[in-house]
C-alpha cells in the first residue's frame, strides 16, 4: 500500500512529489510518457515567458545565463531535481482508472506494451497536464498528414508555403522561426488585432515583419477546410483559397479530466474546473487531490502555469501531514 501516488510527472507533479518526499511519505509517480513530457513537446528552441526563478521547485536554484530560460535548460533542470530527490517514477505507464476502495484508492495502469497493473494508495494526487489534448478545429482536412497541432522546429518547412492557425505566442514564435528558413508564412487569426498576450520582447519584431510583408497576417479570419494543395479561409466577408503545403493548427490545448470524471469529482458548471478547496486542492472525494493545469478552467488552461501550479503540492502535503498527525 502506497501512502501517496502522484499521477503525472510534469513540473507540478514533481513539485508535489518533492514536498511529500521531504515529509517522509516516499510518493510513487506514475507518468504515461517521459518526465516533464509537456516541456519535451515544446518547440525545440522555445524560450519561456517566465523567469527561471518562477519555474523553480523544491528550493533548487534554476541557473541560466539568459534573461528567460530555454526548453532544453528546463529539461535538464527538472531531470536533475528528480535525480537529486531520488523520486520513484514509473515512466511510460498510464493511469487509466482510479477506483475508490473504502477510505483508500486503487490505481489501474497500463504500460507501453499493454501490460496492466494495480496500485493501492491512501491518497492520490492527479497532476496530469494538457499537452496531449489539442483543441481540435473540427473542419475537413484536419486529419491530413500536412496538418499538425504541434510545432517542433523550422527545418522541415524550409521553402514551403505554411499556414499557421492562431495568433498567440505559439503561433507568433513559429512564424518568426519559419521566416528564418525561407518559408512563406500566412498567419490566420480570428482576432481583430494582435493578441495582447504576445511576449513583449517578441511583439515589436513580429509586427515589423508583418508590416514589411514578410509575414502575411490575416485578421478576422478562420480556416474552413484543409485540402491537399490549398486551404479555404473565411476572411472577413470573403471565402478565399490559399495555395498551401503545410498547416500548423496552434490553437491551444485542454486538460483531460477523464480520471476525475470517472471517479465522481464535482465540477463547476460554468468553467468545468474541478471543485476543490483552494488551500488544500482536495476534491469532493476525501484523499483525492489535483495539482497543476488539470485544476484550470476549460476556457483558459493557461490560467494555471508552472509558476502557480508548482505551489499546489505545498498545500496538498500540509493537508496530508496534518491529517496524519490528528489521527
Amino acid at each position: 500500500m502506497e501512502h501517496v501516488i502522484v499521477i503525472g510527472a510534469g513540473p507540478c507533479g514533481l513539485s508535489a512529489a518533492v514536498a511529500l518526499q521531504r515529509e517522509g511519505l516516499s510518493p510513487l509517480l506514475i507518468e504515461k510518457n517521459c518526465i516533464v513530457h509537456s516541456i519535451y513537446l515544446y518547440p525545440t528552441y522555445l524560450q519561456f515567458f517566465s523567469t527561471a526563478e518562477l519555474l523553480e521547485i523544491g528550493g533548487y536554484s534554476f541557473t541560466t545565463p539568459h534573461e528567460k530560460p530555454y526548453r532544453q535548460e528546463a529539461l535538464v533542470y527538472y531531470r536533475e531535481v528528480a535525480r537529486r530527490e531520488q523520486l520513484r517514477i514509473h515512466s511510460y505507464e498510464e493511469a487509466v482508472r482510479i477506483e475508490r476502495i473504502g477510505d483508500c484508492f486503487k490505481i489501474h495502469t497500463v504500460d507501453q506494451f499493454g501490460r496492466k497493473a494495480d496500485y493501492d494508495a491512501r491518497k492520490v494526487v492527479v497532476a496530469t497536464g494538457y499537452f496531449d489534448h489539442p483543441n481540435l478545429l473540427g473542419i475537413p482536412g484536419e486529419d491530413l498528414p500536412k496538418t499538425t497541432h504541434y510545432y517542433k522546429e523550422a527545418h522541415p518547412y524550409a521553402g514551403a508555403k505554411v499556414a499557421i492557425i492562431g495568433g498567440n505566442n505559439s503561433a507568433v514564435d513559429a512564424a518568426m522561426d519559419l521566416l528564418r528558413v525561407g518559408a512563406e508564412v500566412t498567419v490566420v487569426y480570428r482576432g481583430s488585432g494582435f493578441s495582447a498576450s504576445i511576449k513583449p520582447w517578441v511583439r515589436p519584431l513580429f509586427e515589423s515583419m508583418v508590416n514589411k510583408g514578410r509575414i502575411q497576417m490575416w485578421f478576422n479570419s478562420q480556416v474552413e477546410a484543409i485540402r491537399e494543395h490549398d486551404i479555404v479561409v473565411r476572411k472577413e466577408d470573403q471565402r478565399v483559397t490559399l495555395v498551401n503545403d503545410f498547416v500548423l493548427a496552434l490553437t491551444g490545448f485542454r486538460p483531460d479530466r477523464q480520471l476525475l470524471t470517472d471517479i465522481g469529482v464535482n465540477f463547476h458548471t460554468e468553467t468545468n474546473a474541478p471543485i476543490v478547496n483552494p488551500e488544500t486542492m482536495e476534491t469532493n472525494i476525501p484523499g483525492l487531490y489535483v495539482a497543476g493545469v488539470v485544476a484550470a478552467s476549460k476556457y483558459d488552461a493557461n490560467e494555471i502555469f508552472i509558476e502557480s501550479g508548482r505551489l499546489h503540492g505545498l498545500g496538498i502535503t500540509k493537508h496530508i501531514v496534518d491529517g496524519m498527525q490528528h489521527k
